[in-house]
């Protein structure tokens, strides 16, 4: 990965959140946690290949925050990385931890996701900044984010807070060149009994108040330094104040316009950016999601332009700021031949082939229940032809709403929550004991396959293995429903496809709480699980359709057909073997591909 270019300086291409990482273990982080969620997975992931440096995926994402707290008050420095929405479960700590501050330097990773590639909502974390207090940092490309992840450490020790470092889909996953150094350990800070800085008793915390005041106009001073504001004079007819990704965006789009670059945007170093606002005729702000910037210098009088022409939904590309200056009057209109056709065939997202979260679903339709479900992979039961979900909210919602659910009394059939192994533990306990004692008539499926299938394969709590692969406790998850109450509890395997209905069968008619855990590994992840393939016999073949309810994707029509219907094949290169499709065919027309058959 490193390649020498000179005989004191080393260049990687690095993804941006391998930056991260790389800055993090540059400057002497000593504990890096977090929870897997796109787009910040591979922080943790990198650091995990680096020696020295301890490194765990937490249960969730305020564990996660509290165990780098509780380093940072031992004196050493630490990171905590999450997802935009990790950082919701993360606030109670965060929003104290302003007060405490810190020992060592403890930085925050939210890794936003404008336009949801892989997230149930947009969240612009800019906003948490503001709202606690605390420095926030935007890197535009990766030598940025290991730069200002360095940075970051020192600010934090400066003054005595945490940093919030805000990245976005394009800046984790793009790659660029980095400049890589060696790694500078400072000097550890025992711990030190202080409980007025630590105890945040309403007494103490009314004296730390004012100092999470006091800080933010240094902070602003410091948002003026060369390493955080870029300040590039062209023409003055338009000047853009902009941060992160959306520099290179108007970079691209308007490569002679003035720009004022924010490398820390809250809090804002104002004079600067009155100075460069008295140099241009027209100021804009470009920003993605909320009007972050564009309302904090309206505020302080500003004449900006930004939110009527650079939409607040959706990421933004160099098509869209493009089309922003152009309704702005900057730039001329594209017109239909500068439009690039983009369209493509529509790929709708499946369960993978031999999913072992197909038959639990499957016979929750036929069952007719009302399915509250979790965050995961298996979220995709809800679309076709599965269509077995009927609610996803966030992490761990699936068993409170379908105790609400359950007792409003409306449901037209069975309450069922369905949840995954690692959401589960990240946040379906508390919500497991309350129906418990709510007594609340509802099943609980966990859909345990051995690890954070959605965000590649990370292991939690319940999988036996830590982040390097090494032997960890592994918590039984049917002895956990036992000892909070519940006396219905059945493991089933979900290759079993009759053992599975009866199991979810029986749970639904028990007269209480009923956990049914489901339990096979991911096909995919960590080690891909394949066994002889199926085919179909076609001469066997009624074109019933039956295996199509299944949703695999290794089934597909041919253009045989049956009675005027389609029949099958199935592609011997998808197929994983898992057998559901032979036991769904009332025809006997699937079969093992026998021997001979070698997988390629």
């Amino acid at each position: 990965m490193e390649t020498r270019t000179q005989e004191r300086t080393r260049i990687a291409l690095l993804t941006g959140n391998e930056a991260i990482a790389r800055g993090a273990y540059e400057a002497g982080v000593a504990v890096a946690t977090g929870y897997p969620g796109t787009p910040s997975t591979e922080i943790v992931e990198y650091l995990a290949t680096l020696p020295d440096v301890y490194v765990e995926w937490s249960s969730n994402e305020k564990v996660a925050l509290d165990v780098a707290m509780g380093a940072s008050m031992g004196g050493v420095r630490a990171l905590c990385t999450m997802k935009h929405v990790g950082l919701n479960v993360a606030s109670d700590t965060f929003m104290v931890a302003n007060y405490t501050g810190v020992r060592g330097g403890l930085v925050v990773v939210s890794a936003d996701d404008p336009g949801m590639h892989s997230s149930q909502n947009e969240q612009d974390n800019r906003l948490y900044a503001k709202f606690a207090g605390v420095p926030l940092l935007e890197p535009s490309d990766s030598q940025e984010a290991k730069t200002f992840t360095e940075l970051a450490f020192s600010l934090s020790e400066e003054f005595d807070t945490p940093v919030l470092l805000r990245t976005t889909t394009r800046i984790s996953h793009t790659r660029g060149v980095v400049q890589l150094g060696d790694r500078q350990v400072p000097p550890r800070r025992p711990f030190q009994r202080d409980p007025a800085k630590y105890v945040m008793l309403p007494a103490y915390a009314r004296q730390r108040r004012p100092r999470v005041l006091e800080r933010l106009p240094r902070l602003a001073e410091v948002a003026a330094r060369p390493e955080f504001l870029r300040v590039e004079m062209r023409d003055p007819s338009v000047g853009v104040v902009t941060a992160g990704v959306c520099y290179t965006l108007v970079r691209e789009v308007l490569p002679e316009a003035s720009v004022l670059k924010l490398g820390m945007s809250y809090p804002l170093p104002l004079d600067a950016i009155r100075g460069f606002a008295a140099q241009v005729r027209r100021l804009f702000v470009v920003e993605e999601l909320e009007p972050f910037l564009e309302e904090m210098l309206r505020a302080a009088g500003l004449p900006v332009e930004g939110k009527a022409y650079f939409p607040q939904q959706g990421e933004l590309t160099p098509e869209r700021v493009r089309e922003g200056f152009a309704r702005a009057g900057v730039l001329p209109e594209p017109g239909d031949a500068g439009r690039a056709n983009l369209a493509t065939a529509p790929r709708p997202p499946v369960l993978c082939p031999g999913c072992p979260h197909t038959a639990p679903f499957l016979a929750l339709q036929r069952l007719g229940a009302v399915v509250c479900g979790d965050i995961g992979c298996y979220t995709l039961g809800a679309l076709e032809p599965l269509r077995a979900m009927d609610a996803c909210l966030a992490m761990g919602s699936s068993i409170g709403m379908a105790t609400g659910l359950a007792l409003a009394g409306t449901a037209p059939g069975p309450v069922v929550a369905v949840i995954g192994d690692s959401t589960f533990l990240h946040a379906g306990l508390p919500a497991l004991v309350d129906a418990v004692y709510k007594r609340a008539h509802v099943t609980v499926v966990i859909l345990d396959n051995g690890t954070t299938a959605m965000t590649g394969g990370q292991p939690h709590p319940a999988t036996g293995s830590g982040v390097r692969g090494e032997p960890a406790p592994r918590v039984d998850l049917a002895a956990v429903c036992r000892a909070m109450g519940v006396e219905f509890v059945r493991v089933v395997d979900p290759y079993d496809l009759g053992a599975t209905f009866v199991a979810l069968e029986e749970a639904i008619r028990y007269p209480g709480v009923s956990v049914v855990i489901t339990n096979r590994p991911c096909v995919e992840a960590p080690v891909k699980v394949r066994d002889e393939p199926f085919r179909v016999v076609p001469e066997r073949c009624t074109a019933c359709q039956l295996c199509m309810d299944l949703g695999c994707p290794a089934i597909v029509w041919t253009d045989e057909t049956y009675e005027g219907r389609p029949k099958v094949t199935i592609r011997l290169d998808a197929c994983t073997g898992c057998t559901l499709c032979a036991q769904v065919c009332p025809a006997d027309a699937i079969v093992r591909v026998g021997p001979g058959w070698r997988r390629s």
